[in-house]
């Protein structure tokens, strides 16, 4: 590993769910061919209500494609797994690490650590989740497996997702802050969870986060990145070849 020991990290965006996931992707590559790169942090929000499934889910409910059809949601598939996600006044991070642990079950521990640290700073205490894996259930926030942080009371307040490559690491997550409760309804069919109010300001939420990450890897510090044309243009091509957004009813 070389000794920079940079976190690259991009100032918040608000697009759409092609755009934010091509910014990922490039990210990744990035991470493959930039010899000085260690790690990249991002958080970003939505441009509109967006429902993101995991790459591995197939056949989508039909109460879905119809609230495509009317143009309540847009539907984008993610390149990590897990389940449906609503982004919906949330804040979404993205990490991309280049040399995390083999194990995954290490990897989701080093970095919920670091989003249950910051959370605390918020005056929220977060705890890892315990149940088993439901294939059945195609609703990310449903259930609690030790990819996600719950707080005292059970409510789910992040849900996290993988997509390994070439031994890079690439970590979604959504935190949850004032989803439309319209919105959940019609596409999981329950309420949302109960979400504390320290933690419903985005600002807030990433000053503390950002400050956490930091003491996580105390040899690292942060160091802004902004994207310039060559990458925009990377990331455009990223965006026409990774086509993932949903269009079918």
């Amino acid at each position: 590993m070389n000794n920079l020991e940079e976190i690259l990290y991009l100032n918040p965006l608000e697009l759409s769910g092609p755009e934010q996931m091509a910014i990922d992707l490039f990210l990744l590559e990035k991470s493959f061919a930039d010899n000085n790169f260690n790690m990249a942090i991002r958080f970003y929000t939505w441009d509109g209500d967006w429902l993101s499934i995991g790459k591995n889910q197939k056949k989508l409910p039909k109460a879905w494609l119809k609230l495509l059809k009317d143009e309540e949601l847009k539907i984008i598939r993610r390149p990590s797994g897990g389940k449906a996600v609503l982004h919906s006044r949330g804040l979404t991070y993205a990490l991309i690490w280049k040399y995390p642990p083999r194990n995954k079950k290490e990897s989701y521990s080093k970095i919920t650590q670091w989003l249950k640290d910051g959370f605390k700073k918020a005056g929220v205490d977060l705890f890892l989740g315990n149940q088993p894996v439901d294939i059945t259930n195609s609703n990310c926030f449903a259930s609690s497996t030790l990819a996600d942080l719950i707080d005292k009371d059970k409510n789910k307040h992040i849900g996290s997702a993988q997509y390994w490559k070439k031994g890079h690491l690439l970590q979604h997550g959504e935190i949850l802050m004032e989803p439309s409760k319209y919105l959940w309804k019609k596409v999981f069919n329950d309420d949302p969870p109960k979400i504390k109010n320290q933690v419903k300001e985005k600002d807030k939420i990433i000053f503390f986060l950002k400050e956490s990450l930091i003491k996580i890897w105390p040899n690292l510090k942060l160091s802004n990145y902004k994207l310039d044309s060559k990458d925009m243009k990377k990331i455009k091509r990223l965006a026409i070849e990774n086509p993932q957004i949903i269009n079918h009813f």
